[in-house]
């Protein structure tokens, strides 16, 4: 559903004040999604999976037990950060539905960021006149 022309130029306002307030935090948002981000942590997770393995197999070929050991290690921490990124990754669509959610579900963490950015902008409004 497209916005109407009043919540487009809300949302522009919200852009322009945080960007005036965080320009390095604006900027990391812009980039790119979270779907984007957690795609290549998993991305680089599988790729040290494989570092490990060949780790684990030098290790062995030169009868070196503790490059095995660090092979085995780097192994598991990167099984654990593909299947943890994986789970974290949102599903096409689910950014909107998330957005739609109450507050209640959202962790306490997030309800104050969100609350204190309400805050501020209510504040804003307040000493424009609006």
């Amino acid at each position: 559903m497209p916005l109407s022309e009043h919540e487009q130029r809300m949302l522009e306002q919200m852009e322009r004040a945080l960007y005036a307030e965080d320009p390095k935090f604006a900027t990391a948002l812009e980039g790119s999604g979270l779907r984007t981000y957690t795609r290549r942590r998993v991305y680089q997770a599988v790729a040290g999976f494989l570092v490990g393995i060949a780790l684990l197999m030098a290790g062995m070929v030169a009868k070196q037990i503790w490059i095995s050991v660090v092979g085995f290690l780097v192994m598991l921490g990167c099984a654990v950060l593909a299947i943890t990124g994986w789970r974290k990754a949102p599903k096409p669509g689910e950014q909107q539905q998330a957005a739609g959610r109450p507050a209640a579900r959202q962790p306490r963490k997030h309800r104050s960021v969100m609350n204190r950015i309400e805050e501020r902008w209510q504040r804003r409004r307040d000493e424009q006149g609006h």
